[in-house]
């Protein structure tokens, strides 16, 4: 079967960071196919998922410029203007808000179902980029000339360059070969949405219990989601209580701070895990994404990282064409490489190190952490850099 040489890149995975690397070549000049597994139906308009995603301020500026910030209901957009961290039953207590008077919150939380739908109207108003829908890749071949991709139904494609950007669990990194570290918390995240009688106030709560897990993410009203972490042998016992036992065990563990609880929304269970790529390209090949790197959500930083990486990869494909360069040169995916990738790691390694240390439960480790607790909360510049890192504001710690 002849080759289809109609398009310029190819990326595999139309989730949020797939969606915005395809809006960010809108006006590249170059045409664009994305391979996606799902139905059109299912990515136009995607279900509620049960996740609040905390877009960083760097992250709305570059939805912003994407012209995809605006297409989100107001009413979906929920700022936190406070972050607590709590350590089982002591008094230690980690409190951040913003540093600076012209910033109005640490972040601001989506829906992910919003943003979804928002990218993808995004997208498909752009002339030079087509969807592949119900379309798999089942082998994938580069050579210092292209790319070349056998899809499901044997049909050919063949491109200057591929990004992958099909989840945490990708086939197309492992058919390129590219190493990973992976993580299993053995522990499952079991979110949904709860009324509560008195307001949060805009803050967000993280309370590391023993054994357990309690964040409680601010929404509109007296509205909030609640994400409740526990080993996976607890979490079918959890998922299966009726709503009253459910609602009066909730009111229990907030300690009765937001009054009584009521479920207003579905259960959703995700099992929690986490991966570093050892390298972020091949040749011509680049992964982006949960793809490249995904963390544990308890710094609420993987999603961020997905957009971050792609603005990253796109901006130098552009600065490839302005000067006549091969954009999928070897030279070109290395300085995105080189800009993303440590960072990425050190949010992965300093992610899984803050989970190593707020979950475990014996007692010089439950002393350590409200130590440092402790520290970071009476040592200014500490609390400064935590908080430019939440906020991703200018001149942080990893200026891109």
């Amino acid at each position: 079967m002849l080759l289809d040489m109609d398009y310029d890149i190819a990326i595999i995975g139309a989730g949020p960071a797939g969606l915005s690397f395809a809006a960010s070549l809108g006006d590249s000049g170059l045409k664009v196919a994305v391979i996606e597994k799902s139905p059109k139906k299912v990515i136009a308009n995607p279900k509620q998922d049960g996740r609040e995603w905390s877009n960083t301020h760097q992250t709305r500026s570059i939805l912003t410029d994407l012209g995809v910030w605006e297409k989100i209901d107001p009413n979906e957009i929920s700022p936190i203007t406070e972050a607590k961290v709590f350590d089982g039953d002591s008094p230690s207590l980690l409190n951040f808000k913003p540093d600076d008077s012209s910033v109005d919150a640490l972040g601001y939380l989506v829906p992910s179902e919003h943003i979804k739908k928002a990218l993808f109207e995004a997208v498909i108003e752009q002339k030079n980029i087509n969807f592949l829908f119900e379309t798999s890749v089942e082998d994938i071949k580069t050579d210092d000339s292209s790319a070349k991709l056998i899809l499901g139904d044997k049909s050919k494609l063949e491109v200057s360059l591929v990004v992958a950007a099909d989840s945490r669990f990708s086939s197309t990194r492992r058919k390129m070969g590219i190493p990973t570290v992976m993580k299993d918390y053995s522990k499952t995240m079991i979110i949904t949405r709860m009324s509560h009688e008195n307001p949060h106030n805009g803050a967000a709560l993280e309370w590391f219990d023993y054994g357990q897990t309690l964040a409680l993410l601010p929404l509109s009203g007296n509205t909030s989601s609640v994400v409740w972490t526990v080993e996976n042998s607890k979490a079918d016992e959890i998922l299966g209580m009726t709503p009253k036992k459910f609602n009066k065990h909730l009111t229990e563990l907030f300690k009765n701070e937001f009054g009584s609880m009521e479920q207003i929304g579905e259960r959703f269970s995700y099992p929690l895990s986490g991966v570093a790529s050892k390298t972020f390209i091949a040749k011509r090949f680049a992964l982006i994404g949960d793809a490249a790197v995904a963390t544990h959500p308890v710094t609420a930083h993987g999603y961020n990282l997905g957009i971050r990486a792609q603005h990253l990869l796109a901006k130098e494909i552009k600065n490839a064409i302005a000067s006549s360069k091969d954009f999928a040169s070897h030279s070109v995916l290395k300085k995105y490489e080189d800009k993303s990738i440590h960072f990425a790691k050190i949010m992965f390694y300093g992610t899984d190190t803050i989970v190593s240390l707020f979950t475990n439960d014996s007692k010089p480790v439950r002393k350590l952490r409200r130590f440092v607790l402790n520290f970071a909360e009476k040592f200014p510049p500490v609390k400064q850099l935590i908080t430019r890192q939440l906020t991703e504001r200018k001149n942080n710690l990893f200026p891109f």
